[in-house]
């Protein structure tokens, strides 16, 4: 199985390039990188995973206040984690659509 990720700021209307992202499973992380000028991370395709729960973790704050956002200390969100299962063949495609005090997510293509 394959995974990808799309990190847009929806707080400026762009992608959000060069936030810090982390791929675990349990307590290992299996990856850790950062998006690229489009907001997404090649690096995880690169991966050749099995079934099971996953998570991804954004660094958020750090990457607000990289572009110059006045957030509070501590931020309403520092890190954002996705919890996620991957229970079949194929991709599995997970966006994060983020703002300082927001954020979604859904199962992709």
């Amino acid at each position: 199985m394959s995974l990808s990720t799309h990190v847009l700021d929806t707080a400026n209307g762009v992608p959000a390039a060069d936030m810090g992202l982390h791929l675990l499973r349990g307590r290992e992380v299996l990856f850790a990188g950062r998006t690229n000028d489009d907001g997404r991370c090649n690096g995880l395709r690169e991966l050749e995973l099995e079934a099971g729960v996953y998570r991804l973790e954004f660094d958020v704050a750090d990457y607000f206040r990289s572009k110059g956002a006045d957030l509070p200390d501590p931020p309403f969100l520092d890190r954002v984690g996705i919890d996620f299962g991957m229970s079949g063949a194929g991709h599995y495609h997970v966006p994060l659509l983020v703002s300082p005090y927001g954020y979604s997510t859904y199962r992709g293509s």
